[in-house]
């Protein structure tokens, strides 16, 4: 029986990743971490001990090596599943038929058929579904939405980055150049969050159409297929819209998104991870060009917005906000449809812009 005031958690699997929503369960302000697991029992340990170091909760959560033992406990409700992309489907579906609602990171799934099929487990087994998107639960998000709507105008065009420099060594050993445990590369790992990003802007209108081009990539070992360390790509929107997106571990840190509507251009310079601080930012602007005479003026007209929001690693910045809603809905009895929705149309347009690239970035339909 779920706490009437927490939702009671578990992760499977010790990814760096689950070092900041270690943090973030504690900060959600209903959850309650009860245990991690690790095929390697002094892996969980040590993850444990090293977390409650630095964001004690205030019962240390268990260390375990077992996931199907995590996930037969009858005093956790929800489980954080940040295993490799390769391994997810088989450990949400078994998550969903012991009964525990799940929360997943991102790429949902290897394909879409794989994400429906997660999807269609959950819906069975009557548990909530989440990709781990976190700043889809920021306040900067939803006050975005107000700004799009009534002062970008219709959207026209969207443009998205996100990147990071890696070095030699992440491409020999790291999970996320690995083509077996993450086959999507840089697409699936920082192009998700692109993609998540242009079509929240479009109201979660499904593209007509989209292309994508791998631009370079790496093969980890013989055996292993090649991802994607570079990748860019295009969607087109039935309402004349277009979009562009560009994700790389080979090129400069950059997180930025700007649409450009027929009233303003929004820009936020750092759309997936916060700059810290106590504020979240983002700019409107509606330049002006003016001509008199043989002069010519172009007005910047920029305005620079903030909101009372931490960036990170404390309550009520967006990680925490994720794990809010998530814990909030399982409280509150309630499955939200629109969460694993919106995960499956993300994979959909992933995977047909992967399709164009692997085909000479040939233009590709959705409803192919």
């Amino acid at each position: 029986m779920t706490n009437k005031n927490h939702c009671r958690w578990g992760i499977l699997g010790a990814a760096f990743i689950a070092r900041k929503n270690w943090q973030a369960i504690r900060d959600a302000g209903n959850a309650t971490l009860i245990a991690v697991a690790s095929r390697d029992l002094s892996r969980a340990q040590a993850f444990i001990t090293e977390c409650q170091s630095s964001a004690p909760h205030a019962s240390v959560p268990e260390a375990m090596d077992d996931y199907t033992a995590l996930l037969a406990r009858t005093d956790i409700d929800a489980v954080y599943i940040p295993l490799p992309t390769g391994l997810r489907k088989e450990w949400v579906i078994r998550a969903a038929q012991a009964g525990k609602h799940v929360l997943v990171e991102k790429p949902v799934g290897v394909t879409a058929a794989d994400v429906a099929e997660i999807i269609a487990a959950c819906e069975q087994h009557d548990v909530q579904f989440m990709d781990g998107v976190m700043f889809m639960h920021g306040r900067r998000l939803k006050r975005l939405r107000e700004v799009v709507d009534h002062d970008v105008g219709k959207v026209r065009n969207i443009a998205t980055q996100f990147s990071f420099m890696s070095d030699d060594e992440f491409q020999r050993s790291n999970i996320r150049a690995h083509g077996k445990l993450e086959p999507l590369g840089c697409l699936g790992d920082l192009g998700w969050y692109c993609l998540r990003f242009t079509l929240w802007a479009m109201n979660e209108a499904t593209p007509t159409h989209v292309t994508g081009r791998i631009h370079t990539e790496t093969q980890q070992t013989a055996d292993s297929p090649a991802v994607p360390l570079e990748f860019s790509g295009t969607l087109s929107f039935a309402d004349g819209a277009n979009a562009s997106f560009y994700c790389s571990f080979t090129t400069t840190n950059a997180q930025w998104a700007i649409a450009s509507g027929d009233k303003g251009l929004l820009q936020v310079s750092d759309f997936v991870l916060p700059f810290s601080g106590p504020q979240t930012k983002y700019s409107l602007t509606r330049s002006e060009f003016a001509l008199d005479r043989c002069q010519a003026h172009m007005h910047e007209g920029r305005q620079i917005e903030a909101i009372d929001e931490p960036s990170s690693n404390a309550p009520g910045s967006q990680e925490a906000g994720l794990f809010h809603t998530f814990s909030q809905l399982v409280i509150d009895g309630k499955i939200d449809p629109h969460w694993p929705k919106i995960s499956l149309l993300t994979q959909r347009v992933l995977d047909a812009c992967l399709v164009s690239a692997k085909e000479g970035s040939r233009v590709t339909s959705l409803n192919d």
